[in-house]
């Protein structure tokens, strides 16, 4: 499957700073949004269908986890925005998509901009917003599946570590969860990286080489993403934003190391697909110069036959010149040139092969 290239979506030049728009081709279906509410001994998963509804939850005493899926209402979302008084320059890069992972500290709350990765029908990545601060946490999703089923049921637990910690381990599981994410589809490329070596060592063809710059192409996109990624766990895990615990870094330092050895994997498969360009230009010169060879040992064994044929078919005429050819006469002429035409290819075919030139 073809990949496109990265594109970010902009605004026109001249565009207010923190102007929010939405790309009117990934704006169908419905806004779903999952509160999730926990303490030490409470856990509370509501479905609300507009972002109006979280407001009465604003203040409780929980630790809140608010998920949207899908924003499609541009003004509902700027007034979601308002009553949070998240920052106009986060808010507009939820609805730009196409950023590169970072992270921005405000006065009140920090906003972090992450990719995930997918390689269930073809690769591809999903950027996912998150704004936090030692209440809640605000996840913005932009397809319409949800991703976080698995780590709402560790969060539900009764043995959960999420209810000894606060907002900043949530936060933690959330950028744990999309590096892992990471590894199956490193492990599919692997698997994709052998069999291609296969091929290419087999009977590379057209579709080869278009595989291999496939996978060149989806390699660099996710090194796009995971180097940025690996400063935005970095920041965390050493300076913090004022809401990251001691506690929270040791994790948040893990994490960073399971995201540095997706990059080493990265830059040794973007090595290997590298070199399979080498491999394949050597093995497609390997198939001419073996065909060439072939063909020129045919020419070769031909170029003295057909000087014979053609000695003897110039055809003078006896009665005319004295330069005659009396073995034209003879009885046993034909096969006799016959046999010294097999002697010949014989005599060089074996030379050949003493020679190992085939």
């Amino acid at each position: 499957m073809k990949r496109k290239l990265f594109r970010r979506k902009y605004h026109k030049p001249g565009t207010s700073p923190g102007t929010l728009s939405i790309d009117t081709k990934k704006s169908a279906g419905e806004t779903k949004i999952i509160l999730v509410q926990y303490s030490k001994d409470f856990y509370e998963e509501l479905i609300l269908c507009s972002l109006s509804e979280v407001y009465r939850y604003k203040d409780s005493a929980y630790i809140k986890w608010i998920n949207i899926i899908n924003p499609v209402d541009v003004e509902e979302f700027k007034k979601f925005g308002e009553h949070f008084n998240l920052h106009p320059l986060a808010m507009e890069d939820v609805f730009n998509r196409g950023q590169s992972p970072k992270l921005e500290v405000y006065d009140d709350h920090s906003f972090i901009c992450f990719n995930r990765v997918k390689n269930e029908n073809g690769f591809e990545t999903e950027e996912v917003d998150i704004f936090f601060n030692k209440n809640w946490v605000i996840t913005v999703v932009e397809e319409k599946d949800d991703p976080f089923e698995p780590i709402r049921k560790r969060i539900e637990s009764l043995t959960s570590r999420h209810k000894k910690y606060e907002v900043d381990y949530l936060l933690y599981s959330i950028l744990d969860f999309f590096i892992d994410e990471m590894f199956p589809v490193l492990n599919s490329f692997g698997d994709e990286i052998e069999n291609i070596e296969e091929e290419l060592l087999g009977n590379p063809t057209k579709s080869t080489i278009h595989k291999v710059h496939d996978l060149k192409r989806n390699l660099l996109a996710l090194r796009r993403i995971s180097w940025p990624g690996r400063e935005v766990i970095n920041q965390l895990s050493r300076n913090g934003t004022g809401y990251i615990k001691p506690s929270t870094k040791i994790y948040l330092r893990d994490c960073y190391d399971h995201i540095v050895q997706v990059i080493d994997i990265i830059e040794t498969y973007r090595e290997l697909t590298s070199n399979m360009m080498d491999i394949y230009l050597s093995s497609v010169s390997n198939r001419l110069n073996e065909v060439m060879k072939v063909l020129t040992i045919i020419a070769t064994i031909f170029m003295p036959l057909s000087f014979i044929v053609g000695l003897y078919g110039m055809n003078f005429n006896p009665a005319v010149s004295p330069w005659n050819m009396p073995e034209l006469n003879w009885y046993f002429g034909y096969p006799i040139i016959l046999a010294i035409l097999v002697m010949i290819s014989g005599g060089m075919l074996v030379y050949f092969k003493k020679k190992k030139w085939f």
